[in-house]
């Protein structure tokens, strides 16, 4: 067993631990499982060997437990060694095994240890932006996972999949996930979004749409010694002339703390936040060929006209979609927007490992991008994906000497994989292909297996 153990070891570091060594290597996990106190016995599946397949099946295209399987028994068997049962069960016991605890902390390491790649060149006015965002995933539907995470409530029972409501928090500077909530479909996306505050450091700056441009949401931000660039929140009026003026557009203006709690913060958090506060309010002008001319109140605490100027927040500001971007990559490109897991830990756990393995692809884009002369957040993820996988196979069975020429001519063509630039790029939300005409599920899948047999 520890001949066949340290084969699939040596394979999947060459693998795929040659590309992510200073991120995710043997020695980091192996501190992680030990902090966890995470004991296992002598078994093909270690903890370690399990954590690098379950990153493997995020990343290729065929996610199937099937496939990972059948790739360690080709590796054993290309090596000599016994190979395991064609069954899925071991490997899917294993992946059970593993501490939730275990892959949430591997997912946060992996962005800790890009962001401390960043340099003060690489950030917005020197200072730290994270940008925040919610969005839901869709799970397999069993009694377990409807209970943690019903569906929506205008779907009947046995007709629709349970959903979970997420919100991360990326890095702008390399687009790395760096914070994580998990919540049912009902939990507001802002009350789930301030339990990230507390990640907030004292040169950050919170960027988010308006469903955080409150003032609950600004004094919360500031407690943290950070500061928060939000588009105004819809429900507020706009009063310039009580202001000072600091430029076309530009006012500072006093908020103070609404008289009624809101329902989405604790008496406590109410009771902390200052009476009174100050604001800059800057409003533009967003053109867009195709577009109507859009009016955007930005709202913010860099009260400073000189250090952060008017075209600096809007063109912050306009970044913020950059969030939305990467959320894409993530359900779309690495293919998370339905999760096949049975249980609420498990489709938590993929949820982690599928931010790990966005991280890793970034941690690739940023070397890449950083060796080469090229923008890291100019690359394509999905190019850099495709480059790995290709090169993967090799990369496991090249010797030392071929190792690294490998590992540079994967760096080489994540680089070429460029994204154009495309300025005020719109595309019409609309479906070219037509759908086959059945119709949706209106009753449970049993009692129409019944209606058709009876028929």
């Amino acid at each position: 067993m520890s001949q066949r153990v340290e084969i699939l070891k040596r394979k999947f570091v060459r693998r795929a631990g040659l590309p992510f060594q200073e991120v995710l290597s043997e020695a980091s996990i192996q501190s992680v499982l030990a902090a966890a106190e995470v004991k296992y016995r002598n078994r093909l599946y270690t903890p370690i060997i399990t954590i690098w397949m379950f990153l493997s099946q995020v990343l290729e295209p065929d996610k199937s437990l099937s496939n990972a399987v059948k790739r360690v028994r080709a590796w054993l068997v290309s090596a000599g060694a016994e190979p395991p049962s064609n069954h899925t069960g071991g490997y899917a016991k294993a992946r059970q095994r593993l501490p939730e605890r275990v892959l949430e902390r591997l997912f946060y390491q992996t962005g800790e240890a890009l962001e401390g790649q960043v340099k003060a060149s690489d950030r917005w006015c020197g200072r730290a932006v994270k940008l925040v965002d919610g969005s839901s995933v869709v799970m397999s539907d069993t009694a377990n996972n409807q209970k943690e995470y019903p569906q929506h409530s205008n779907q009947k029972s046995g007709c629709g999949f349970p959903i979970a409501k997420i919100v991360v928090m990326f890095s702008l500077s390399t687009a790395a996930a760096i914070g994580l909530r998990i919540a049912a479909l009902n939990t507001g996306e802002v009350t789930l979004a301030r339990s990230l505050y507390e990640s907030l450091g004292p040169n950050d700056v919170l960027v988010g749409d308006r469903a955080f441009g409150t003032y609950g949401d600004l004094a919360l931000v500031r407690q943290r010694g950070a500061d928060g660039v939000f588009r105004k929140h819809q429900a507020r009026k706009s009063e310039f002339k009580r202001g000072k003026r600091l430029g076309k557009g530009d006012y500072l203006t006093t908020w103070s703390r609404p008289a009624r709690r809101p329902q989405a913060l604790s008496a406590a958090e109410f009771e902390s936040l200052p009476i009174t506060m100050k604001v800059r309010e800057v409003h533009f002008s967003v053109r867009q060929k195709g577009w109507r001319t859009k009016s955007v109140i930005v709202v913010t605490t860099l009260l400073d006209p000189k250090a952060y100027p008017k075209a600096k927040l809007a063109e912050l500001y306009g970044l913020r979609w950059q969030a939305e971007v990467n959320l894409d990559h993530i359900k779309t490109t690495l293919g998370m927007e339905m999760l096949l897991s049975k249980t609420p830990a498990m489709v938590r756990k993929e949820i982690y490992v599928h931010l790990m393995a966005y991280n890793l692809l970034r941690t690739l884009m940023w070397k890449a991008g950083k060796q080469h002369g090229v923008s890291p957040l100019r690359l394509s993820v999905q190019g850099a994906r495709q480059s790995f996988n290709q090169f993967c196979p090799l990369l496991a069975e090249a010797g030392r000497i071929r190792q690294q020429p490998l590992h540079q001519e994967l760096l080489s063509l994540t680089a070429e994989s460029k994204v154009p630039l495309r300025p005020g790029r719109s595309e019409p939300r609309k479906k070219k292909r037509r759908p086959k005409a059945f119709p949706f599920m209106k009753k449970p899948r049993s009692v129409l297996k019944q209606e058709l047999e009876a028929a």
